[in-house]
């Protein structure tokens, strides 16, 4: 499947069937999966280009009858994570962690440190779905973790998860910049987009 080169994309406007994955498919969703799968259809027609991603996941939730939120967050978002924090608890309980939970030192490792001489803790991905895992959430939210650290911690999570913030240092968390800008494509990437 090369679906990101199709010009036509039939299966969409035309109901053309490329793949022989579509009964499986239709036999997962069941329970809970075709619940979020009909909720999140729903959300897309009725609510199109009128919501922030925040605002999706709150309707999402409240649809899902979800009562606890978890929030896996890096401590380079702190702040964000307060703010996400304070919104959806006005209609949610809401458990967070951020990614330096345990204080696990880079020594133990033999990892770099971003400043060498002092003391510094790991990303802790596992130790903040356990975290999560623990507290029972119902879906959990991702704010900013590193990438692995978002793998590890998608992995680990007993609860469904969603990102609500990609951490992108470079271009203030907003990694579709990058196909944006046709200096990134052409000079970094060395990509034609023209063909």
């Amino acid at each position: 499947m090369k679906c990101a080169l199709c010009v036509n994309k039939k299966c969409y406007n035309e109901g053309k069937v490329c793949t022989d994955t579509k009964d499986a498919a239709l036999g997962q969703y069941q329970g809970e999966k075709k619940q979020a799968l009909c909720v999140s259809s729903r959300l897309e027609a009725l609510h199109y280009m009128k919501l922030t991603r925040i605002e999706e996941v709150i309707r999402y939730a409240l649809e899902m009858n979800y009562n606890k939120i978890g929030i896996a967050f890096c401590t380079g978002l702190s702040k964000e994570a307060k703010i996400i924090h304070k919104i959806f608890e006005k209609k949610f309980e809401v458990a967070s962690v951020c990614c330096k939970n345990g204080s696990i030192s880079k020594d133990l490792f033999q990892l770099p440190k971003v400043k060498e001489g002092r003391e510094e803790a790991i990303c802790n991905p596992i130790g903040q779905a356990l975290e999560l895992n623990r507290a029972k959430t119902d879906l959990n939210l991702i704010v900013g973790l590193c990438v692995g650290h978002d793998i590890l911690f998608t992995q680990h999570s007993v609860a469904p998860v969603t990102t609500l913030i990609v951490k992108d240092r470079v271009l203030a968390h907003n990694p579709a910049g990058a196909i944006y800008s046709d200096y990134y494509i052409k000079k970094k990437f060395n990509v034609d987009i023209d063909d």
